[in-house]
């Protein structure tokens, strides 16, 4: 049985990683960010030492990751963010 996030790490766990998966983003997300590789790596290190220090299942990382960083790449291209 696949047990989710919420099962895995509780509600509580997850509230205080969005938080601070909102102060990366913020922290990192400038004018160009969705399209400089520097800095796109720079988050993904980030995202991943986040999931690790909350004890994300490490199967699951990778995608977690990868999801984390296209929201946020939505969220800005909504917001008008990554503009170039």
């Amino acid at each position: 049985m696949v047990k989710s996030a919420v099962e895995v790490l509780g509600d509580e766990t997850l509230r205080l990683m969005a938080a601070e998966l909102v102060g990366i983003i913020r922290k990192n997300a400038g004018v160009d960010w969705t399209v400089r590789k520097n800095i796109q790596a720079k988050m993904k290190v980030s995202v991943k030492r986040l999931l690790k220090k909350y004890g994300y299942p490490p199967d699951k990382q990778k995608l977690a990751t990868e999801s984390i960083l296209k929201q946020a790449e939505l969220l800005c291209i909504d917001m008008g963010v990554s503009a170039v």
